[in-house]
């Protein structure tokens, strides 16, 4: 047998590729991070997490028990005068009793003889004012009648309660200014008058309104009507009378806008206030 020289030897066929032995595995990798990589990235996300929470906690506490601004006290303010007909009491917005001057020059005192419960504001007013009202969002009408010291005179006042300063300022200059007189409505339109048996303005119907007042204080508009005690109708009364018979209506009504719309600025110390 002969045997061919290694170059004159035809080349070997090819064969399955040659394995490796085995050996541990290379490093699993997710989206091109390994497992370890991953970990470092859930710790710094984990202490970025409490340090928000941390921040926000102490922002919170900060702002909480921080003091107002001038911004914050000056609607705080605004917004307790304009709730002051539901917060306050019935005789601190009407007190028991109202001073006032007469033509004369002296001082003397109105007596209030009751507060009307109801506060709706068609029923408290004459329809053409009760439109007005209603335009500009009234929310409520409070009343209370007043006397002299003689008894002789008798004031229905009424406070409408607006949603703020604006509203009450519009309905004020939409009144009509015009009123008349006659024997079944007395002086119209305006403010209803609100008898009480037993008292000096029993005899107080609309019939007997001889006079009327309206001014504004902050969210309020304060109307006033009088007339005598003994109910006499409005147009059996001479329309020239000397002196200022009914002189003290709007004084009672200017003392309760003024008193009812003063700003107090919120006191923390006080139970009326809640800071």
């Amino acid at each position: 047998m002969a045997f061919l020289p290694p170059i004159d030897q035809p080349p070997a066929p090819p064969g399955p590729p040659a394995s490796r032995p085995p050996g541990p595995a290379g490093p699993v990798r997710v989206l091109g991070l390994r497992a370890r990589q991953w970990m470092l990235i859930a710790v710094a996300l984990g202490l970025a997490y409490v340090v928000t929470t941390v921040t926000s906690m102490i922002g919170a506490w900060s702002e909480l028990h921080r003091d107002p601004t001038n911004a914050e006290l000056k609607r705080a303010a605004i917004a307790e005068v304009a709730a002051r007909w539901r917060t306050w009491e019935a005789s601190r917005i009407f007190p028991e009793r109202l001073s006032y001057d007469t033509d004369q020059g002296r001082s003397e005192f109105a007596s209030r003889i009751g507060i009307v419960p109801q506060t709706t504001c068609e029923t408290a007013v004459d329809g053409e004012i009760a439109a007005v009202l209603r335009a500009q969002g009234c929310q409520a009408v409070l009343r209370a009648t007043y006397t002299d010291p003689i008894q002789g005179i008798v004031i229905t006042v009424g406070v409408v309660a607006f949603r703020d300063a604006f509203a009450a300022d519009r309905a004020y200059k939409q009144i009509p200014n015009a009123p008349v007189t006659d024997r079944v409505h007395g002086l119209r339109p305006a403010l209803r008058a609100a008898a009480f048996p037993g008292t000096a303005a029993a005899r107080f119907a609309d019939t007997a309104r001889q006079d009327r007042s309206s001014t504004r204080g902050g969210p309020y508009v304060v109307l006033t009507t009088a007339g005598q005690s003994d109910g006499r109708p409005a147009a059996a009364v001479p329309k020239n009378r000397p002196g200022q018979p009914f002189g003290a209506a709007p004084q009672l009504g200017w003392q309760i806008s003024r008193t009812l719309s003063a700003q107090a600025m919120p006191d923390c110390s006080s139970r009326e206030w809640r800071c």
